[in-house]
């Protein structure tokens, strides 16, 4: 498993929080590495049958989506959820092969990138979240890193049970 380096090339604080992004971004990628079509789509945790490697990159990939353009721009919300089947981002997930769905993953998340150099840190997200708060735009960063990190260990997880690899 190959990812980047998590030191940061500035160390400005806009750089800093990119950096550990796209080192989240690259592990939850490294994790995937060699997996088998018929692997990233098994469910192995009894209590989570949704958890796919699959559904897992799927899963990040709409909540960066939801994070950058529902909530930071204030677009409309075409995310694959509904009412009804709140997770379908990763119900639908094994629908598709992994490698396409790690390619969507990055191709959006250099979309991202993009966005988050001509904006501020300090820029309010155009929608509320709760109780009529606007979060920044460096709030959004923080959060993804963290969602980002959570699912990483899911990833390692169910990675070491399919095959038995395990670090990276």
């Amino acid at each position: 498993m190959t990812r980047i380096d998590d030191t940061p090339p500035a160390w400005d604080e806009r750089t800093q929080l990119t950096t550990f992004l796209d080192y989240a971004r690259d592990t939850a990628r490294a994790k995937c590495d060699g997996v088998s079509a018929e692997n990233a789509r098994k469910a192995l945790l009894p209590g989570s049958p949704l958890m796919t490697m699959s559904g897992l990159i799927n899963h990040l990939r709409w909540v960066e989506y939801y994070w950058f353009q529902v909530v930071f721009l204030g677009e409309e919300d075409r995310g694959p959820w509904t009412d009804e089947d709140p997770d379908r981002e990763m119900r639908v997930a094994v629908d598709f092969p992994l490698s396409q769905l790690l390619d969507e993953y990055a191709e959006q998340s250099a979309g991202y990138r993009e966005l988050v150099a001509r904006s501020g840190l300090e820029d309010r997200a155009q929608r509320a979240v709760r109780d009529g708060l606007r979060v920044d735009l460096r709030w959004i960063l923080l959060h993804l890193t963290e969602e980002t990190a959570r699912h990483n260990g899911h990833l390692d997880i169910l990675r070491e049970m399919l095959d038995g690899t395990t670090g990276g």
